[in-house]
């Protein structure tokens, strides 16, 4: 047997030396060995999973039809009594066939069992459950408890509490893990009610028990064993290496009554030299914001609660080594201020990583308070902003005039002006004088500015700003002067009719705009984007506490200043020079004084410029159980390897800092190989494994989502290892069997929606994997973060690796496509996978082009759901990845690919049907083409979205193409499962049948 490590390691000795060493500690702990003194250990093998992960060992002496046993087990679980009792002899597997529960709780165990014929060792699995093989989310449970057979209970009288004395005892001195991880020693193993209530006589309102971090505090209501037989400590000592980031904790637990607004203030540290308190920290009560801002937070404690205290010292890396002294002060409002003195012994021993590479250190704690990536600074491809005076800015081939109400006048987008008008926010009613302006800021990546106004009712307030990117944001805060009615407050964008060709958002998917469109906050739905591929806005209207997108798994409420009770609305006006959108908020009674902000961005479109080559060359292998490729897939030219999560490489989700050598050996050897390496590395949830989980949950919901009491131990549901382990309080999330029925399970925590310091982790976790696992980038499957953590994300990648890609998926999701959802990453990725759940059969070229091509935003995707529509994917220059298999399809782009390489399609000029000047059309408007265009020869795809079977002739502009018709022939190579080899003159009608196309190449005999 191997004794539980707290630290999930398994140290490799045999039981006499485990058992010798708990003996030990117990002695330390000033506890008397009796006979319900229990050892508790991991299993040498693991067991299978269906027992569960938890066991007791017991002996038994003699053959009896009925035998006792009483274990003092003390457990978190607050019903154990729900779950099955399995006894299994050890050495046959034979299983016992009654159990009778006598009395059966957290603190105790009674029961009768039998018969048993056989002497020796018996397992005791008391939480089996059923193994869920499928990745997704656990479907299962605990087994129920089995009632023991009738006559056998009559015949034992096993429920006569006179007869328990006359049968023979089973003897337990073991308590075992499945595995280290499984472990609830020591710092889960519960006092007894009378343990406890001897414990508490005559104490303080609340205590403080100071913590190695070598034990995680992590039961909430209710204290350790560990802590009442080890006493109450008056001071913390610990040991620190130079430059390395320390932590430790300190438990507070409310005896008598609910503790109110806890602090936590810190001493200089002095020895040989001074550690300030400011290089100290209380991660629970206070830090930095995900936009660089110190913040404080309260801390409350209700009556028989524990809130763990995580502390971190930042040593110097010059520190002379010595014994460093301080105090941690903890006060509460009406409570006594206690102090714990401490102890630092620093050695001389440096850690040039501050120890962020070994996971018991808890040194990441530090990386909640990061700033990495907080710039303004233009990411690659953008440039800076130059003002050219008059309210008129440039930057990337694009210019934004402000007119006099700062808004918008006009916006060029690489050439192509937008606005049919100036863009307004109207208070119907209301006449403002001429804006007083309060001065504006500027740097190479942002202008912003400020401005007054007022009308006979109003006093407004503006704030707006205008970024490298083409973001746009703005304020409008009316103040009543006195009590007023105001009518309706609007938005109004007036676009060009040219350039509002299509839409997508407030409840639309991709689409053409409408000639009228009248919608309210059905959904909710926060956004549109109105324009075509030369020019567009988007709009996202915010005032809600949730601005990332709208997921499935948060569904954030509408934005009172917009919603206004329902009150407020979008409409679209189609007119004979242009097409008007407006966003109201209706009619609204204001207090005098009472104030309200109306809070609207705008990203300018197309945001890139189109990089095709890109697309063509950087062909992406995604394989989520195996993401090594095999020797055809680099045979097909792929250059993107993204390794998924929940495999051996990336097991843990969005926590891949626990494989760092796998991750690196794979990076290294694909890297020889002319390769790119992304890891899936997301925020959306996180993984049980993450070592730093119990400081997370000490932070009450600023990381991980509260949940519903629901399941068999009154948690949250989900794998048995959260309801054994995190109990209660929690929302689980995506689960993954790794390696098949081993028992090694990845349960994943759903994290909270807002501005969680996660995210300054994750981006600081970033860095450290492209310097440590020299991944070349990361792969997103749906994020809660919003735009300002995308480009934090960019910023970091730029600076710390430059040329590192981004890819993004989503599903169909909460809003009719994912496009409307992330349109303000766009900027910051370089590639979508927008396709689970696409019905790409059903879906009209208008829903292709803008919520799944992106090229009006400039840039371009993968297919996805049951191999996409490779016809119709070509029209956009898209195809499947390799060989991610999806809708019970394998997909196996290569013969396409080739196809690609023969011609030459890198190198070519893509011109769609979308385009002003197309240089291929048909004579079937449902028949769509795109045309490849090289000197000398043409690449033509063309796809049907008729309902039956066409005939179809091509009108090309042969001059724009510089080839001559009488000498041009349309070749169509053979690819197998999408079209036979064939040859077309011009003049040929051309046989396409329903949601099937063609790839010609077109050139000169």
């Amino acid at each position: 047997m191997k004794r539980n490590n707290p630290n999930y390691g398994l140290l490799k000795a045999g039981r006499i030396f485990y058992w010798i060493i708990n003996l030990c500690i117990l002695l330390l702990c000033d506890v008397s060995v009796q006979s319900q003194s229990l050892f508790h250990t991991v299993a040498d093998k693991p067991w299978a999973p269906a027992f569960g992960n938890h066991r007791a060992v017991v002996e038994i002496s003699k053959p009896a039809d009925a035998i006792t046993l009483q274990i003092t087990w003390r457990l978190h679980d607050q019903q154990p009594d729900k779950k099955r009792f399995l006894i299994i002899n050890a050495a046959s597997g034979d299983t016992i066939q009654n159990v009778y529960r006598v009395s059966v709780n957290n603190q105790q165990c009674n029961i009768v069992f039998g018969p048993v014929t056989k002497t020796g060792r018996y397992y005791f699995y008391y939480m089996p459950f059923k193994p869920d093989p499928q990745p997704g989310y656990y479907r299962f449970s605990y087994l129920s408890p089995k009632d023991p057979g009738k006559a056998w209970v009559k015949h034992n009288q096993v429920s006569d509490v006179n007869m328990l004395s006359k049968f023979p005892k089973a003897s337990c001195n073991e308590l075992q893990a499945r595995t280290a991880f499984d472990s609830f020693y020591p710092m889960e193993i519960t006092p007894t009610s009378g343990e406890l209530q001897s414990f508490l006589s005559n104490e303080d309102d609340y205590l403080l028990f100071p913590e190695s971090r070598r034990y995680p505090i992590r039961m909430k209501d209710a204290i350790p064993l560990k802590w009442i037989k080890g006493g109450i400590k008056n001071e913390y000592k610990g040991t620190a290496d130079r430059n390395e980031y320390y932590t430790f904790q300190v438990g507070l637990y409310a005896v008598k009554s609910d503790i109110d607004s806890v602090q936590v203030h810190f001493s200089n540290l002095t020895g040989p030299q001074t550690i300030p308190a400011t290089a100290l920290t209380c991660f629970n009560t206070g830090g930095i914001d995900t936009h660089g801002r110190p913040f404080t937070k309260r801390v409350d404690v209700s009556k028989g609660q524990v809130q763990a205290l995580w502390m971190g010292i930042s040593v110097p890396p010059n520190i002379n080594p010595g014994l460093y002294k301080g105090v941690v002060t903890v006060s509460a409002i009406g409570e006594k201020v206690k102090t714990i003195p401490l102890q630092i012994k620093i050695t001389n021993t440096y850690l040039a990583d501050r120890g962020d590479g070994e996971s018991w250190r808890y040194s990441r704690l530090r990386w909640l308070n990061s700033t990495a990536g907080i710039s303004d600074k233009p990411t690659n491809p953008f440039t800076r902003i130059n003002s050219e005076g008059q309210g008129k800015f440039s930057f990337y081939d694009k210019e934004v005039i402000l007119s006099e109400n700062a808004l918008p006048a006009s916006i060029n987008i690489f050439g192509t002006e937008v606005l049919a008008a100036p863009i307004q926010c109207i208070a119907t009613g209301e006449s403002f004088i001429s804006p007083e302006f309060n001065g504006n800021q500027q740097d190479e990546g942002k202008v912003s500015g400020s401005w007054t106004s007022r009308s006979h009712n109003f006093i407004l307030a503006g704030k707006g700003s205008l970024q490298f990117d083409g973001y746009m944001h703005y304020t409008i805060q009316l103040k009543a002067l006195h009590d007023i009615t105001l009518k309706n407050f609007s938005l109004v964008i007036p676009f060009r009719k040219e350039i509002a060709q299509y839409m997508m958002g407030m409840g639309l998917p991709g689409t053409k705009v409408p000639d009228s469109l009248d919608a309210k906050w059905k959904g909710p739905h926060d956004s549109f984007w109105i324009g075509n591929t030369y020019g567009g806005i988007y709009c996202q209207l915010l005032g809600s506490s949730y601005h990332g997108p709208l997921l499935n798994l948060y569904h954030p409420k509408p934005p009172v200043c917009w919603y206004n009770n329902n009150k407020g609305g979008f409409s679209i006006r189609k007119n004979k020079d242009d097409v008007i959108a407006t966003v109201y908020s209706g009619k609204r009674t204001f207090k005098k004084g009472e104030k309200i902000s109306f809070e609207f961005d705008f990203i300018l479109t197309p945001i890139k410029k189109l990089n095709t080559k890109s697309q063509f060359i950087d062909r992406y292998y995604q394989n989520g159980s195996n993401p090594w490729p095999d020797s055809a897939a680099v045979a097909a030219g792929i250059k993107v390897i993204n390794i998924h999560q929940g495999n051996s490489y990336n097991p843990y989700i969005n926590y891949p800092f626990l494989v760092r050598k796998k991750i690196k050996y794979f990076a290294d050897y694909w890297h020889k190989k002319g390769m790119k390496v992304k890891i899936y590395y997301t925020v959306r949830e996180l993984s049980n494994h993450v070592p730093e989980l119990w400081a997370l949950l000490s932070l009450n919901h600023e990381i991980l989502s509260g949940g519903k009491s629901i399941g068999y131990t009154g948690g949250g549901g989900g794998y048995p290892w959260l309801r054994e382990h995190v109990v209660s309080d929690y929302a689980p999330a995506w689960y993954t069997p790794i390696g098949g029925n081993t028992g090694n399970v990845d349960a994943a925590l759903e994290t909270a929606p807002g501005d969680s310091r996660w995210y300054n982790f994750y981006v600081r976790g970033l860095v450290w994997l492209i310097k440590n696992e020299d991944i070349d980038g990361i792969y997103l499957d749906d994020v809660s973060f919003d735009r300002h953590i995308i480009k934090r994300v960019r910023e970091v990648m730029d600076s710390v690796k430059p040329g590192c890609l981004i890819d993004l998926h989503s599903n169909t999701g909460f809003s009719k496509g994912p496009a409307i959802q992330y349109t303000s990453f766009f900027p910051y990725i370089n590639k979508l996978w927008f396709g689970e759940s696409f019905q790409y059969n059903k879906m009209p070229p208008a829903n292709w082009l803008v919520a799944f091509s992106g090229i009006p935003f400039g840039l371009m995707a993968d297919m996805l759901q049951g191999g996409g529509n490779p016809w119709r994917g070509m029209i956009y220059g898209s195809t499947t990845r390799l060989p991610w298999s999806t809708g019970g399809v394998t997909c196996n782009p290569s013969a396409i690919w080739k196809i690609w390489d023969e011609f030459g399609i890198a190198n070519s000029r893509m011109i769609g049907y979308w385009n002003k000047h197309p240089v291929v059309k048909t004579t079937d408007s449902d028949v769509l083409a795109t045309a490849y265009v090289k000197r000398g020869k043409t690449l033509i795809s063309i796809a049907s979205w008729a309902d039956k079977p066409v005939n179809v002739k091509l009108l090309v502009d042969w001059d724009a193409l510089r080839l001559n018709p009488a000498k041009v022939e349309l070749v169509s190579p053979q690819v197998k499962n999408f079209q036979p080899e064939r040859t077309f003159t011009p003049d040929d009608s051309i046989p396409v049948n329903p949601e099937k196309g063609w790839l010609l190449i077109a050139k000169e005999k």
